[in-house]
């Protein structure tokens, strides 16, 4: 079958590495593994937005700034970044989201994942606001590769809009795939 060829060319986003440890990552929860009050199916994701879907619900939304190429026809669709052609403003990719407009009703904590891949060593700065809320995970990070990049928010009122960004500071190209805004897993300690 000739889509199985082109199958080959996809990205398997199984292989993206987590660029933090699961560990480090709920250190930086207020209440860690706490996640809404809501049943246990809504701890998963909430929302992925990437290059073919690029807006959400209410005020949900990405922002791309100085992207090379946007290719949404692609088998695994993209956005191409590269510092070296954009030496005045930093590249980036951003995502806002408004809980509320999810129909979510209490403080929670939340994870925000970008999916992207690099083809060297490059500098990034993972940033977010959270309004009354705080965000973790945040500063320089050096990636290379294949990476999953998470920022976290803790105890965010539901009516407050948040918003992460992951801003290219130095290196060469990279690929921008998806953000996922979800709750973090319950954890069980024994």
């Amino acid at each position: 079958m000739k889509l199985a060829k082109f199958e080959k060319n996809r990205i398997n986003f199984d292989d993206f590495q987590a660029e933090t440890s699961l560990e480090k990552l709920l250190g930086t929860f207020a209440s860690p593994g706490l996640g809404p009050s809501f049943p246990l199916p809504s701890f998963f994701s909430i929302d992925t937005l990437s290059v073919t879907r690029t807006v959400g619900k209410g005020r949900t939304n990405l922002t791309f700034i100085q992207p090379d190429i946007v290719q949404a026809d692609a088998m695994t669709p993209y956005a191409s970044f590269d510092r070296r052609n954009s030496p005045i403003r930093n590249p980036t990719i951003q995502m806002h989201f408004e809980p509320v407009a999810y129909g979510i009703t209490s403080v929670s904590n939340y994870v925000m994942v970008f999916l992207i891949e690099n083809s060297s060593q490059n500098q990034f700065s993972l940033q977010g606001n959270a309004g009354l809320g705080t965000v973790g995970n945040a500063g320089t990070k050096v990636l290379n590769g294949k990476q999953a990049v998470a920022l976290t928010f803790s105890n965010v009122p539901p009516s407050q809009q948040i918003y992460g960004y992951l801003e290219q500071t130095a290196g060469s190209s990279w690929n921008y795939y998806s953000t996922t805004i979800r709750f973090p897993l319950p954890v069980v300690h024994s």
